[in-house]
C-alpha cells in the first residue's frame, strides 16, 4: 500500500509538470482599455495585450500617397459597413508609408468600432487562436503584420495561407488581415526555381515553387504597391511635418539645402527619411 501511495504521489507530479508545459488558452483581454491589441507569447502562454497608447497618426499627414489612402479606406469602410471587403497587402519601398497608413486608419475609424492587433511574424502560428478569440465580439479587427516575408519551410506561411483562404473553417467576418512587406510575393526567389518554368502552346507554366510562392501573396484580394519619393514629393513631406512641428512658415524654405543632404545620408527619400529630418530641425526651434 506505501508503495501504490508513494507511486501515485509520483504520477501527480509528473501530471503537473506535464500541464505546465502544455499551451494554456489565451484569455480574453479587457477589450475597453484600448483600441489597439498586441499578441504577446511567453512560453507556453499567450495573450491580447492592450497598447495603452497607440501611435496617432493621421490619415492627412500622410502625402502623395492619395490613391493608395483612397483604396485603402475605401476597403475599410466596406468593412466597418459589414460590407465584402479584402485582406490587404501593402508592399514596396521601405519608409513610403505603408505601415503608418495602417495605423492611421485606426485614428481615423476607433470611434466606428474599428480595432487594431499587432502580430509579430513568428506569432501567426498562433492566428487561428486569435480569430477565435475575436469572434463574436461586435468589434471589427484588422489584424496587422509588419514587414511580412517569410523563408523555405517556416510555420508561419501555412498559418497564414490557411486562414486567408484555405481553411475548411470560415474565418469570421469580423476580421481582416492587412500586411506590409517589402516583397511582392513575401518570400525569397531563386533563379534555379524560374529554370523550371515551362513553356508549352505560346502559354507560360510556372514551376511548382515558383507557383507555391505566388499563392500567399494572391490570397490578398487588395494589392497596394509604394514606390520610392521623388525629390519634390520627399520635400513635400518635409514641408508638410516641418508645418505640423511648429516650425515657422518663414523658416521652412531655408531647409530645402539640409533636407536634400539628410536624405542623401540616408541613402533613400521616404516619407521615413523626411519625417526624421523635420523633427531634426524643428528642435532647434524648440525653446
Amino acid at each position: 500500500m506505501t508503495d501504490l501511495t508513494h507511486f501515485l504521489t509520483r504520477a501527480e507530479q509528473l501530471l503537473e509538470r506535464l500541464e505546465r508545459l502544455l499551451p494554456t488558452a489565451p484569455a480574453a483581454p479587457d477589450w475597453h482599455a484600448s483600441t489597439a491589441f498586441r499578441w504577446r507569447r511567453k512560453g507556453n502562454a499567450a495573450a491580447l495585450q492592450p497598447i495603452p497608447r497607440p501611435h496617432q497618426i493621421r490619415l492627412d499627414n500622410l502625402q502623395d500617397i492619395d490613391d493608395k489612402k483612397e483604396r485603402i479606406v475605401a476597403n475599410t469602410r466596406q468593412f466597418l459597413a459589414g460590407k465584402r471587403a479584402n485582406n490587404v497587402l501593402l508592399t514596396g519601398a521601405r519608409g513610403t508609408g505603408k505601415s503608418s497608413l495602417v495605423k492611421a486608419l485606426l485614428t481615423e475609424f476607433a470611434d466606428q468600432g474599428l480595432r487594431l492587433i499587432e502580430v509579430d511574424k513568428d506569432d501567426l502560428i498562433d492566428l487561428a487562436d486569435i480569430v477565435e478569440l475575436v469572434e463574436g465580439r461586435p468589434e471589427r479587427f484588422i489584424i496587422f503584420t509588419d514587414d511580412l516575408s517569410f523563408e523555405d519551410g517556416e510555420p508561419a506561411y501555412k498559418a497564414l495561407k490557411s486562414v486567408l483562404d484555405g481553411s475548411v473553417a470560415a474565418v469570421s467576418d469580423n476580421v481582416l488581415i492587412y500586411a506590409t512587406s517589402n516583397r511582392r510575393h513575401l518570400m525569397p526567389e531563386y533563379f534555379d526555381e524560374n529554370a523550371a518554368t515551362k513553356h508549352k502552346d505560346g502559354e507560360v507554366h510556372p514551376a511548382e515553387a515558383v507557383e507555391e510562392k505566388i499563392s500567399l501573396s494572391e490570397r490578398f484580394g487588395l494589392w497596394i504597391s509604394f514606390y520610392p519619393f521623388s525629390q519634390d514629393e520627399y520635400l513635400k513631406v518635409v514641408n508638410h511635418w516641418l508645418g505640423e512641428f511648429g516650425v515657422p512658415a518663414d523658416a521652412i524654405p531655408t531647409s530645402r539645402g539640409e533636407a536634400l543632404q539628410w536624405a542623401l545620408m540616408r541613402g533613400a527619400r521616404s516619407g521615413r527619411v523626411a519625417w526624421q529630418f523635420a523633427r531634426d530641425y524643428a528642435g532647434r526651434f524648440e525653446a
